[in-house]
């Protein structure tokens, strides 16, 4: 029988730092050797990050971007463990930080680790493809708890990009973030996004495609985090053992 994959936690007292150890104990393929917080975060049984480093054959990251950031240059430095990020609102030096750091170390980040979510953005892209900007414009709306600081979400901004994609263009290009005032007319390729905050939603996303006379819109709404534990187990699995580069969710499934 193969040995179980050894996994360590950073942001081990978040909720999902809480949810994936409760998921890792629930697999035998996997053994959880060791949960990380800040520097200075005692009890829980939790270790220092150097030593959850050397236990580790991957690290799943769920934390904040300057966090994930540093972890990634560390990880890099030391030659590994493996990485799997699952933090958002990265600015674009913390993103350049984790591309240098996947020439050193095999990286999986994703918007989202809901396999669903992941199947959606599927979709996007090829409704987009074929409901052109003179046919449809795009809305996304995304909806999340009170605690969450990004917006829009990573997930919201993964489905814009399967949406930019889809049309040939930059989601950078043709975005608006928002809206206030007399703004004029929409102009017929913009992706927009609205959002919504509060209570305890753990995460609602929906694309609109919308013509004259009719609307097309696709969905997802995340009952629980258990289903992002799973997706991010799915991708600890997967990414043991590549070469180093950074991989998404697609990687993942187009291999599984």
């Amino acid at each position: 029988m193969p040995q179980p994959l050894k996994i360590a936690i950073a942001g081990a007292l978040g909720r999902m730092g809480r949810q994936m150890a409760e998921t890792i104990a629930a697999n035998p393929r996997l053994e959880l050797v060791a949960r990380f917080h800040r520097p200075g975060s005692v009890g829980e049984g939790l270790v220092e990050r150097d030593e959850a480093l050397a236990l580790a054959d991957v690290v799943i990251d769920f934390t904040t971007p300057a966090a994930s950031a540093e972890l990634a240059k560390v990880c890099a430095a030391r030659g590994g463990p493996a990485l799997v990020i699952g933090s958002t609102g990265f600015d674009a030096a913390e993103l350049e930080a984790i591309a240098e750091a996947a020439r050193k170390v095999p990286i999986v980040r994703s918007g989202s680790y809901s396999l669903g979510l992941n199947m959606l953005t599927g979709l996007v892209e090829k409704a987009a493809r074929a409901l052109g900007a003179g046919d449809c414009d795009i809305e996304i709306l995304e909806a999340h708890h009170r605690m969450k600081v990004d917006a829009p979400s990573g997930t919201a901004l993964m489905l814009g990009e399967a949406a930019a994609r889809g049309r040939g263009v930059s989601l950078a290009s043709v975005a608006r973030r928002g809206r206030d005032g007399v703004t004029g007319p929409r102009p017929p390729d913009e992706i927009g996004y609205a959002v919504l905050r509060g209570g305890s939603i753990v995460g609602e996303h929906s694309v609109s495609f919308l013509a004259e006379g009719e609307v097309l819109t696709l969905s997802h709404a995340a009952g629980d985090r258990s289903m992002f534990a799973r997706g991010a187990i799915a991708a600890a699995l997967w990414v043991a053992g590549r070469e180093p580069g950074e991989y998404d969710m697609g990687d993942v499934l187009r291999s599984g």
